[in-house]
């Protein structure tokens, strides 16, 4: 049987060299053609991404050529394939030159390509300038948050001083209002058969009265009021104030209640949040007067301590809120730092004292709360007050004894009071009430009267008196030298000596000025009967 022989081999009689040959062209044909299918399949791919793109795949077509031409030279050691061969070596011929030449035209763009350490250095590089421009931000911002932070405490300081101020003046104030309720009365009283002269009376106790409110609300602003804070069932409080609006906002202003179910109880003088909620109610009244809607919110909230950074009289915590939401006009944006100041209104003349929110205001700081406003022009305006929950159970109010209005006794009183026109008022009504008197207008007389063995049952003294020592003091003093003396106070301006975090003393009794002598009546037999 005939072997097959090469065609090579058998002109030039060496076999083995021949076999090295087809194995050389065939590892090298699959080497073009991987690097052809390589180059080729990385140029698809990332088309859109690759410089050169057209360079690099004709890169990849000339060794597929390369690899074709291998393949036609295994196949022609064995078999005559030099017409195909010729035309493969023409075509790589050709594509070598298009080959040369363009590497030689690209090779100034190849060399000014960065290198990988110059990318190092560029990355290195841009890396510093986002972290430069990172810290230029944060140091933007925190300029800021100093602006900011100087601006709530240049705002906080503004009201610190007019609350100090309006305090002063309400503590006057109330003197001068202490004297004028009471002779009113006494007046009223005397000319009662005679109507022209009664209604006369009525017309002064009535401004009296409004005296009386105007430094309530000053008092309130000032944080200079006494409270009495109890754990406070806050939706019962809103749903008895919801029922007392309606026939004050009128039928035109619609009344929602949104009260969240598990509403926590707030550590809250509840009759001062009521009067919070009514001028609340109020300003929305004024602002709504063609008629809208009222929302009365109540909700449990928690403060944390990124709204307590943006807001420095914020101590992060449990807060029970109440928000009241109108449909008004809303408040421009320029007047938003200025709403809370006593006397700003913008109200016409005559139709507001201004005193509103600022009562709110003081109100719900004293009662270590945080108070919010959000508005928006034709839209409406918000009121937040975030109060502080309560530990306990919320406590009932105390149902009223039915004393009687003027209660009268045969005991001997020490009067304490600095003001010579309120100290005489005061002893006249006292006498008026059956009690004998005793007098002084400071604490040094009234510590000489103490120690005269003349019989004392009850020292009403004010807060705010000269002799090196307040009200306080002095009764302390007072009851070391006459043990069990009952003590009753009155002032119409607090500050620390029997009010402490805004809450009234628990063995405190206090009959705040200006009282009618009603009230001064029923509170010294509170005090002498304690």
């Amino acid at each position: 049987m005939p072997t097959f022989t090469p065609l090579t081999a058998r002109v030039l009689g060496e076999p083995g060299s021949i076999w090295l040959q087809a194995f050389s062209h065939a590892v090298i044909a699959c080497t073009f053609f991987t690097i052809a299918f390589v180059i080729g399949l990385f140029v698809w791919r990332r088309w859109r991404d690759v410089m050169f793109r057209i360079v690099v795949a004709g890169l990849a077509g000339y060794a597929a050529i390369c690899g074709v031409g291998r393949l036609v030279a295994l196949v022609g050691l064995w078999v005559p394939v030099s017409p195909v061969e010729t035309a493969v070596d023409a075509l790589q011929a050709l594509m070598s030159f298009g080959v040369i030449a363009t590497m030689l035209k690209m090779l100034p763009q190849l060399l000014v390509l960065p290198t990988r350490i110059t990318l190092q250095k560029a990355y290195d590089q841009l890396e510093e300038e986002i972290r430069q421009r990172r810290a230029a931000e944060a140091m933007v911002r925190r300029f800021q948050e100093i602006e900011a932070n100087e601006a709530q405490v240049r705002q906080a300081q503004k009201m610190e001083a007019i609350g100090q101020l309006t305090g002063g003046v309400a503590h006057d104030f109330n003197n001068i209002l202490t004297v004028i309720t009471g002779t009113i009365e006494i007046l009223a009283d005397a000319v009662k058969d005679r109507p022209q002269l009664a209604s006369i009376a009525n017309m002064i106790s009535a401004a009296a009265e409004r005296g009386a409110d105007l430094t309530r609300h000053l008092l309130a602003f000032s944080r200079r009021q006494p409270l009495q804070p109890r754990a406070t069932d806050i939706n019962a409080l809103v749903v008895d104030a919801a029922r007392l609006l309606r026939p004050t906002l009128g039928e035109q202003i619609e009344i929602e209640s949104m009260l969240a179910h598990d509403s926590a109880p707030a550590l809250i003088d509840p009759s001062q949040l009521s009067t919070a909620i009514l001028n609340l109610a109020l300003n929305a009244r004024d602002a709504m007067p063609d008629g809208g809607k009222l929302t009365l919110e109540t909700k449990n909230v928690v403060l944390d301590e990124d709204y307590a950074r943006l807001n420095n009289d914020v101590k992060p915590g449990n807060y029970v809120m109440i928000a009241v939401s109108d449909t008004g006009q809303g408040i421009p944006p320029a007047l938003m730092d200025k709403v809370f100041e006593p006397f700003f209104t913008t109200k016409d003349a005559g139709k507001g004292s201004g005193l509103g929110l600022s009562m709110v205001y003081g109100f719900v700081k004293q009662s270590n709360g945080h108070v919010k406003i959000y508005s928006e022009p034709d839209h409406g305006t918000t009121v937040k007050l975030y109060l502080p929950r309560a530990a306990e159970a919320p406590v009932l109010p105390v149902a009223d004894t039915g004393r009687p209005a003027v209660a009268r006794g045969d005991e001997t009183i020490l009067v304490v009071e600095d003001d010579a026109l309120v100290r005489d008022y005061v002893v006249a009504q006292v006498r008026r009430l059956g009690y004998r008197t005793l007098s002084a207008s400071n604490a040094v007389e009234g510590l000489a009267l103490i120690d005269n063995p003349e019989r004392i049952d009850l020292l009403f003294t004010d807060v705010i008196i000269p002799g090196g020592m307040n009200g306080r003091q002095l009764a302390l003093e007072a009851e070391k030298r006459r043990p069990g003396l009952k003590v009753l106070y009155t002032s119409g301006y607090t500050e620390n000596a029997i009010v402490h975090h805004g809450r009234l003393d628990a063995d405190v009794l206090l009959l705040a000025k200006p009282y009618l002598s009603a009230d001064l009546a029923r509170m010294i037999r509170t005090a002498l009967e304690a």
